[in-house]
């Protein structure tokens, strides 16, 4: 039952898996260059946000918007 497994038999499977993993691959890179792209830029953003929230909190609770208001 069990035969002799020949080059013609394994290429076909091979050559297959070969081909699915390239376009795996070719998937794959950009998809993670693009997820690094994207988490880059959020944590920039990310930190304006927290410095213009650390600035505007200093400015609340020193009153001086106050005191430019009263001028």
């Amino acid at each position: 039952m069990s035969g002799q497994a020949s080059i013609d038999k394994v290429a076909g499977p091979v050559g297959e898996a070969l081909i699915m993993t390239a376009i795996g691959l070719a998937v794959a890179v950009p998809a993670v260059l693009g997820y690094n792209f994207l988490v880059r830029r959020n944590k920039s953003s990310m930190e304006e946000v927290r410095a213009f929230a650390a600035d505007l909190h200093s400015v609340v609770l020193s009153g001086s918007m106050n005191k430019v208001a009263k001028k």
